[in-house]
């Protein structure tokens, strides 16, 4: 299942007028039941969902646009749909600020990786301001679902013939290593796998000719992250990093590095 089949125009409504969370949670239980996967579903079951999944954390991720998801049992297939508010609703954002754009998601139970992949998809979209603006200026339903519609086209298009790049991420800061790995799972990286590690020093001070050079407790918690990501976001996915963890050069304890990669075909179970 990739985004352009999960869309479902009937599910979308523009220029909405909600206040704050429940609002918005509410229209867009009532926008979901509209489609035919989940005619069999009862509307308080998909708000419920909502709602539990906002009660984890906040699906506002700041800069005016949420993609509020959730995952029930009896769904078959995933539904896709957008609600704009451009007056703004209080949505407990990361950044505090009213939310305008909303994109959800009602998925399966199973099909994790799937879930992924659509998120990312949207957060692809969702990531550059011009597309938020041009969508909520939409007037009506049809042409808001065509503007997003359009620019998943253009991100489909773009990708159907790229190659991929090899991230390897070697990390021995716990905080850091979250961040890290939330960053790439913001891209459609066809895999993303976490190895344990071990610093070097744990072995070479055992030798004799090295006793003594580390007196210093050296860091328990040392990881590696391997990912491959499409060629075409390696600039963006490194200035991503960087942003979040400042100048690589500065830091003594993250190792990134990056390679093409002349053959890549399948996928693994994230």
């Amino acid at each position: 299942m990739n985004l352009l089949n999960a869309m479902h125009p009937e599910c979308v409504q523009a220029q909405a007028d909600c206040a704050n969370r429940d609002d918005v949670l509410a229209a867009i239980a009532r926008l979901a039941k509209q489609s035919p996967v989940l005619k069999n579903m009862d509307e308080p079951a998909i708000l419920k969902g909502l709602i539990d999944r906002e009660e984890l954390s906040t699906t506002g991720f700041g800069g005016g646009i949420a993609i509020p998801h959730c995952r029930l049992g009896n769904v078959k297939d995933f539904v896709v749909g957008i609600l704009s508010v451009p007056s703004g609703a209080e949505f407990n954002a990361m950044d505090g600020k009213p939310v305008k754009l909303f994109v959800f998601i009602i998925a399966p139970s199973s099909g994790s990786n799937e879930h992924i992949k659509i998120l990312s998809a949207i957060s692809q979209v969702l990531n550059v301001p011009q597309h938020v603006g041009e969508m909520l200026m939409a007037p009506t339903a049809e042409v808001l679902a065509e503007n997003f519609l359009r620019h998943i086209r253009d991100e489909a298009d773009s990708k159907q013939h790229d190659t991929k790049n090899l991230f390897r991420v070697q990390i021995q800061d716990e905080d850091l290593f979250h961040d890290v790995i939330k960053i790439f799972a913001s891209f459609n990286a066809s895999t993303v796998m976490v190895t344990e590690a071990e610093p070097a020093a744990n072995y070479i001070q055992k030798m004799p000719l090295f006793a003594g050079f580390w007196s210093d407790k050296q860091a328990e918690f040392c990881k590696v992250i391997l990912a491959t990501v499409d060629k075409q976001d390696t600039n963006e996915t490194i200035r991503r990093i960087e942003q979040k963890v400042g100048s690589l050069d500065e830091r003594d304890d993250m190792l990134l590095t990056v390679q093409e990669l002349f053959y890549c075909a399948g996928s693994l179970n994230i």
